[in-house]
């Protein structure tokens, strides 16, 4: 076992006995921030690989909304309604991803078009104010405990299952980066006219992460939406959500699996603190700052929090083996 695989090891655990020792507020917190980490990872998936995309709040929307109205207006248990949320959105990444791969929509180009994707998801919520309540929101039926609906009082089950989805977005993360694609992404992502010219199929490789991304962070909106048991379109979809996901995955660090995760916990901690320092005194003072922390990241710190950790542990490792002879120092003739 290498010291990486010791340290998840230790969180993971620690993460398993910790509801046992914090208050009902603080395991609130505890799961925002494995519900967020997980669609922040969703996200990283593919702007890892620099496929930067503004719209991942209409998919995460779409996965709230889907099973919440299905089980309002026809009774149908979220076991149904989530898959057809999280189906609506692959196709919905289809549908937009497709063209513009096709096209070789790239860059700031793709990213305006995602953008305006979100945006449209939002209106079109608002709009169907009759069916969703428009910006007044909507809230899901409440039944009390029930598996059926998946609704429980009791916050140490949306704990578990917060943490088995965080713990499946992890997986999914190594599986895209670790596989066999994540070398076709690596160089589509460095050059798109020499992958292809090498016999790599760039619209393949790019729907593929695309769609994944896409079906992942449906289902995180649409557990999210079951634990809230209140759905918000300017939350859970639109321009704000998505700026909020990509800030955090950067922040956090997006070549790392648990960075995003760290860009969790420091968006939830920032809202919070706002929240009980200002009240309702700094409305959007969150945002402002968002955009104010993602300007100096991007220029001082690229590789987010976890990159820049890592980057420091190598560094002072590289300069002990210097020093003991591990690592043999350059003579003038090296040079």
């Amino acid at each position: 076992m290498t010291a990486r695989h010791a340290m998840f090891a230790g969180l993971l655990a620690a993460l398993v006995i910790l509801p046992q020792f914090v208050p009902p507020y603080f395991m609130h917190l505890l799961i925002q921030i494995l519900l967020w980490g997980y669609v922040y990872t969703s996200w990283s998936i593919m702007g890892r690989f620099g496929f930067v995309s503004l719209g991942h709040g209409a998919f995460m929307g779409v996965g709230a909304y889907v099973p919440a109205l299905l089980w309002n207006y026809f009774g149908l248990t979220p076991w149904i309604g989530i898959p057809l949320g999280v189906g609506l959105s692959v196709l919905l990444g289809l549908i937009i991803g497709y063209p513009c791969f096709r096209l070789k929509v790239v860059g700031h180009y793709f990213a305006l078009v995602t953008l305006a994707l979100s945006q449209v998801v939002m209106l079109s919520i608002v709009a169907a104010r009759d069916l969703t309540g428009g910006s007044l929101g909507f809230t899901p039926r409440a039944v009390g405990y029930s598996w059926f609906a998946l609704q429980f009082p009791e916050k140490i089950y949306f704990y578990a299952i917060s943490l088995v989805l965080w713990l499946f977005g992890i997986a999914v993360w190594y599986w895209v980066d670790r596989g066999i694609g994540s070398e076709a992404l690596e160089a589509i992502s460095e050059d798109e006219e020499a992958a292809a010219t090498i016999g790599i199929n760039v619209v393949r490789e790019k729907l593929r992460v695309t769609l994944i991304s896409a079906a992942l962070t449906a289902l995180g909106g649409a557990i999210y939406g079951q634990y809230m048991m209140y759905l918000n379109p300017e939350t859970v979809s639109g321009i704000a959500v998505s700026l909020q996901i990509v800030f955090a995955a950067i922040v956090g660090g997006t070549y790392a699996a648990v960075g995003p995760t760290v860009g969790s916990f420091l968006t939830i901690s920032l809202n919070e603190g706002l929240r009980v320092a200002f009240g309702t005194n700094f409305i959007g003072a969150a945002n402002t700052i968002y955009g104010i922390l993602l300007i100096l990241f991007i220029i001082f710190m690229p590789r987010g929090i976890v990159g820049m950790i890592k980057d420091t542990v190598k560094g002072r490792w590289r300069g002990k083996a210097v020093f003991y002879g591990v690592i043999r120092r350059p003579s003038s003739a090296d040079q």
